[in-house]
């Protein structure tokens, strides 16, 4: 009974500083002491969600902003992860491409923004291609790390037990970069949506980011306001999503276990 509880309890813990934040946010906007104007109260942000809701717009732009994420997420998080298992396993890989990309890192992937405007226009291309570009590095810094930290005692052993090079991948260095790589893709979704938000408020004529714009046109600070914790609770989310995927594909590693 007593370790129910106390898992009851650790699962609304986090949950604890934000419902604070929100009553306080209620109270102070209640009594005027932060005007409506500048930002409105809870209250009327959730009112401003429901309005949304009934007319269809919040879905559509949340599904036109989900669908741009992933697919930038799969192209960038796709090309990272199989570069870092390239550069990670051959050397002359690693000699030939590490360089060049590193290089590559060290640009502020939101800086292209006005050179990206200039190849795709403001078409779905450039929002894909900046998604991409941020998500890339993340995974493929984690993927090529993992791949280099896997123990090559474990690799000697498997060679010695007569594990081909396929079965070695397989059962031993895929496993054993995994945390790593798990770790690059939850912090490439949290670039994707930061991405993503900057992209869709520069050039964009649906999502999220252009529902937000659109408000402040019309001085709706309730919906801008609105906009930005969709954000933030998709963002959670995916974060959600990668912690669970984490869980489940971990099971054998110690630090994933639970008494």
């Amino acid at each position: 009974m007593q370790k129910q509880f106390k898992r009851q309890i650790d699962h609304l813990a986090p949950w604890g500083v934000p419902i604070l934040i929100l009553i306080l946010w209620q109270l102070l906007s209640q009594f005027g002491i932060i005007p409506a104007r500048i930002l409105p109260s809870p209250l009327a942000v959730v009112l401003s969600g429901i309005k949304l809701a009934s007319t269809g717009e919040l879905a559509r732009n949340i599904w036109v902003s989900t669908v741009r994420a992933l697919g930038g997420f799969l192209i960038g998080g796709g090309i990272g992860f199989v570069l870092g298992l390239l550069n990670g396993m051959f050397s002359l890989s690693e000699k030939l491409l590490d360089t060049s990309l590193q290089m590559l890192r060290n640009i502020p992937h939101l800086a292209m923004i006005p050179l990206v405007i200039l190849w795709f226009g403001i078409g779905e291309e450039a929002k894909l291609f900046l998604v991409a570009f941020g998500v890339f590095f993340p995974i493929y810094l984690n993927t090529f790390h993992g791949i280099h930290t896997v123990d090559s005692g474990l690799l000697e052993m498997g060679k010695v037990y007569g594990l081909k090079p396929l079965e070695l991948f397989w059962q031993i260095l895929l496993p054993g970069a995994l945390p790593s790589i798990l770790i690059g893709v939850r912090y490439g979704l949290g670039i994707m949506w930061l991405t993503l938000i900057v992209a869709e408020t520069i050039a964009a004529d649906s999502g999220i980011g252009y529902m937000a714009m659109n408000a402040r046109e019309f001085m709706q600070t309730d919906v801008v306001v609105f906009s930005i914790l969709v954000y933030a609770l998709l963002g959670k989310l995916a974060d959600a999503i990668a912690k669970a995927l984490e869980t489940r594909l971990l099971q054998w590693h110690p630090s994933y276990q639970t008494a």
